[in-house]
């Protein structure tokens, strides 16, 4: 009897053992490039305006690329399949908001030209807040990795994240204007306590939109199936549809009490593309469509603020809009004049004088890009948001779990929704409306759930990639006997 000791033939079929290594690798050399960007925006920064300092500027640079080394390490100990374009593209987002902000808060100080004094919204400190952000919003990505090993962990607890998403969103109408009333303005959507402030409805409508997944997925079936007459349409039983419908109405309630009227929109979106997913039933898209304008309808007749930015849309440059106050229009109309005179190319950071535009920091912060960047500058930014989008949706196709797969995508029509609605704004497309934008606004609560979508997406997409377990009689040497 004699024996020989032969490979097995499926374990050269095997993806090889540093194929994560290697996407890991990548991922380091495109952050790496993005940091390099972001130093190259600080240094054009520096070259234009007066009385800068490369210290503060080295400062600033290396605190945000140990930042995001950490999100690396993570990522490369905790989701070492995840897709490697995520880090890089909120890396270079994150950083040119940063490099913006910088910017801003140096008009009117050291002789450099603003309007007659620092912006009174932007504090002297605001660079080192917003790292600060970044560094929370990176230890949000940090936790939920190490915590939360499948994203499907979160499904069993529908009603929980329901009403935990119901109370984030409640909060600020049930506190007083003095504490959730944002200045300025109409809204209550914050909670600001001794110079510190948290605005919950961006954690609130990612609690819901898990919530919505859950229930979803275990009733979706069952909502594509049963169906009844709603007028001309062929939709899913009211019964069936009741307490998600009840959620949904209460948040957006809250949501237009409080004049948060971007986010209502939004979060109609994610609540329609998520029936949409979960039934595969066209007539949600119509229906939505149809509600969304009777909503808009119902709310520029409840809440006067709703029809003044519908009518300075219309009317942006009239004389009532625009010079007779409140002035509605008159946000928009320095957005445009500054966008309009960056051109193709722009002026160049530090070059251009966008601290003219109310609140430029926060709600408009894309026109500064446009009239510093210009066209050219604020394209490639919109590309960056749309790949930034299509890797979510490419980890939802790939990822077999269907909750999974549903949330993801639906976080991802938020996120893309979310640009769209303030783009749109900015460049009068569409009604505007000031809500943020994601990674480059000022504000710690928008960059902080932008990081979370970051890990959430990191997550499903190493689930998705990671290949399936060896098996046994693949781990090691197949002995092969054979008998003479």
């Amino acid at each position: 009897m004699s024996s020989m000791t032969m490979p097995s033939p499926a374990v050269s079929g095997q993806p090889p053992d540093e194929a994560p290594t290697q996407r890991r690798s990548t991922e380091l050399w495109m952050m790496l490039f993005a940091c390099g960007i972001v130093l190259f925006a600080f240094l054009n920064v520096v070259g234009s305006l007066k009385d800068q300092h490369l210290g503060t500027i080295f400062e600033y640079m290396v605190a945000f690329l140990v930042t995001v080394l950490v999100a690396h390490v993570a990522i490369r100990l905790r989701a070492p399949y995840a897709d490697p374009l995520l880090l890089p593209i909120a890396t270079v987002l994150n950083g040119l908001g940063v490099v913006m902000i910088y910017r801003l808060n140096q008009a009117g100080r050291n002789g450099n030209a603003g309007s007659g004094a620092p912006i009174a919204t932007l504090s002297p400190h605001a660079t080192t807040t917003q790292i600060l952000y970044s560094v929370i919003g990176v230890v949000v990505l940090v936790v939920f990795l190490v915590f939360i090993k499948d994203i499907k962990a979160l499904q069993p607890y529908t009603y929980i994240l329901g009403l935990a998403g119901l109370f984030l969103i409640a909060l600020p109408a049930m506190l007083p204007s003095s504490i959730s009333g944002v200045a300025g303005t109409n809204a209550k959507i914050q909670v600001s306590l001794g110079g510190f402030s948290i605005q919950p409805e961006e954690f609130g409508k990612m609690l819901l939109a898990a919530s919505f997944a859950s229930y979803l997925v275990v009733n979706g079936k069952q909502l594509s199936l049963l169906t009844e007459k709603w007028w001309i349409f062929s939709l899913p039983r009211r019964r069936d549809l009741l307490p998600i419908l009840v959620v949904w109405a209460l948040s957006m309630i809250l949501l237009v009490v409080e004049g948060d009227i971007g986010t209502s929109a939004v979060f109609m979106g994610l609540f329609v593309v998520m029936l949409y997913v979960a039934t595969g039933r066209r007539s949600w898209a119509i229906l939505g469509f149809l509600l969304f304008i009777v909503g808009a309808i119902v709310a520029g007749t409840i809440v006067s603020h709703v029809w003044q930015r519908f009518d300075a849309w219309l009317h942006p440059f009239s004389t009532q809009e625009l010079i007779d106050l409140p002035q509605p229009s008159y946000q928009l109309v320095q957005g445009l004049y500054g966008m309009g005179s960056g051109g193709l190319l722009g002026k160049g950071l530090g070059g251009g004088q966008p601290f003219w535009t109310p609140l430029v920091q926060s709600d408009s912060i894309f026109t500064a890009f446009g009239e510093e960047l210009g066209l050219a500058g604020v394209m490639a930014m919109l590309l960056l948001y749309g790949l930034f989008v299509q890797r979510g949706l490419r980890a939802a196709v790939m990822v077999k779990d269907d909750y999974a797969k549903l949330l993801v995508t639906g976080l991802a029509f938020m996120f893309a929704l979310q640009v769209f609605v303030i783009v749109g704004g900015v460049t009068r497309l569409i009604p505007f409306t000031g809500i943020t934008t994601p990674f480059l606004s000022q504000g710690g609560s928008s960059l902080i759930a932008s990081w979370l979508l970051v890990a959430i997406f990191a997550r499903v997409s190493d689930t998705a990639r990671r290949p399936a377990p060896k098996p046994i009689q693949d781990e090691g040497m197949t002995q092969v006997v054979s008998l003479r």
